[in-house]
């Protein structure tokens, strides 16, 4: 699809912005939303001085792939040629930027806030799946929003604790700060702060859930569309008190050669990544002590207990059949929906180009609307089910209800919208081949 861009400016409350005019919206790419310093909680940015150059994309959070991508696995490189292939990017430790993308003459369109995955230790708002024209099209601003990943979004430390009376959490913190942004700026883009969807995929599908578990966020937003991350995971992966983690982050500070908080504060980068490879190769644990942790204020107490009243907004839930874990992404995912009035759909289309079946993930392209830039050779099929969701998604942010007419009808809590080869319907979750591609297949291989 070729796009002519041409540059446009516009004042807002926050400040003049030159964006961009791409023949099907505007695009506002690396507006700023907040400012941190290293292991700093963001403070929102109100305001800027003359002309904000909001043209190219702004950098992502440093992350290890960036360092140490000759060491990622076949699963990394297998998401590197299906998102990032032959694409740029940028990193900085001022990395709390979004991209905006408004439709022609909006005013008080609903929004669309968007949050990556990619395990909590990686990810970027401009990956190749991320671009909200086609939402647009259908009459939504779509937002993309960075947040820090990894040690600069999930250490933990008792300076911290005594600083600011809790502890880690900043890739979450970061989350809450750009949805604040969004409510109280995103009018000057045309669109409307009393009706903001939270969308995510994977790791940004569970960090959206952890946000609809604290009452303290009721009014911030009005609905949850989680991609591959809805329910609870297995008690074993559940997010731990803050307290229980810092020993293993004061084993990351020894291989950094760090002997206090603040000369880890000032440690190049270089030194904080090469602890992680370090760290890795040493422990099992990695995984339980590198996410969002029960700190007392954005999970005020352990997520088992909060997950039995969620807030009361309306939710959309969808997996894949050979998501991460299937079976029990599809029987936490459901159980959720069940309990909480959710829309439930399991995408069961096989990606075409490979044998890796409807990998964890695939179904972003086709809720945002971006085959036509991956490598893949999708057919009719394809297009027509990523024309459903894009249209179902659409009518959900504007109502809470994904229903419309020449849509198939979608029925929520029990069942589930099975998109399928031979066409969309509500129908039943096959755990069998879920189990199947899990044993067979598992991760995806590059």
């Amino acid at each position: 699809m070729k796009t002519d861009y041409k540059t446009i400016s516009m004042n807002t409350p926050l400040g003049a912005i030159r964006g961009l005019d791409n023949g099907r919206c505007y695009e506002f790419r690396g507006v700023p939303f907040a400012k941190a310093g290293r292991f700093e909680y963001a403070r929102p940015v109100e305001s800027w001085d003359g002309e904000l150059d909001a043209t190219a994309f702004g950098p992502g959070c440093p992350q290890n792939r960036a360092v140490h991508e000759h060491l990622e696995n076949r699963t990394r490189l297998f998401y590197k040629k299906e998102f990032r292939e032959g694409m740029d990017f940028s990193y900085s430790e001022d990395c709390l930027n979004l991209n905006i993308y408004a439709p022609y003459g909006a005013k008080d369109a609903p929004v669309v806030l968007f949050f990556y995955g990619g395990g909590f230790d990686s990810g970027l708002n401009c990956e190749g799946p991320f671009d909200g024209s086609a939402l647009c099209e259908r009459g939504l601003v779509a937002v993309f929003a960075n947040y820090r990943v990894g040690p600069l979004g999930y250490l933990t430390h008792e300076a911290i604790q005594a600083r600011y009376g809790r502890d880690g959490n900043f890739g979450l913190d970061d989350q809450l700060t750009a949805v604040r942004w969004v409510k109280a700026h995103i009018s000057a883009f045309g669109g409307d702060g009393e009706n903001i969807t939270l969308l995510g995929q994977s790791a940004g599908a569970i960090s959206i859930q952890y946000l609809c578990l604290n009452p303290a966020h009721r009014g911030l937003f009005q609905r949850a569309a989680m991609m591959s991350g809805g329910g609870l995971f297995p008690r074993f992966a559940l997010p731990r008190p803050a307290q229980k983690t810092r020993e293993y982050w004061r084993q990351f500070m020894e291989l950094a050669g760090c002997g206090s908080f603040e000369e880890l504060k000032a440690a190049p980068l270089e030194r904080l990544f090469d602890a992680v490879e370090k760290i890795r190769a040493l422990r099992k644990d990695n995984t339980y002590n590198t996410m969002p942790v029960v700190d007392g204020c954005l999970l005020p107490e352990p997520v088992d207990r909060l997950i039995r009243r969620p807030l009361p907004i309306s939710y959309l839930i969808g997996f894949t059949n050979n998501d991460m874990y299937a079976p029990v992404m599809a029987y936490i995912g459901s159980r959720f929906g069940r309990d909480n009035g959710a829309y439930l759909y399991y995408f069961d289309l096989d990606a075409p180009g490979d044998d890796n079946r409807a990998f964890h993930s695939c179904d972003l392209r086709y809720m945002l609307g971006t085959l036509w830039n991956g490598w893949r050779p999708y057919g009719k099929r394809d297009y027509e089910a990523s024309e459903q969701l894009m249209d179902y998604l659409a009518n959900f942010a504007r109502t809470g209800d994904p229903n419309g007419p020449a849509l198939p009808p979608w029925q929520r809590g029990k069942a589930a919208l099975r998109i399928a080869p031979e066409g969309t319907a509500m129908g039943h979750i096959s755990y069998l081949k879920l189990l199947r591609n899990m044993l067979t297949k598992g991760d995806p291989k590059a």
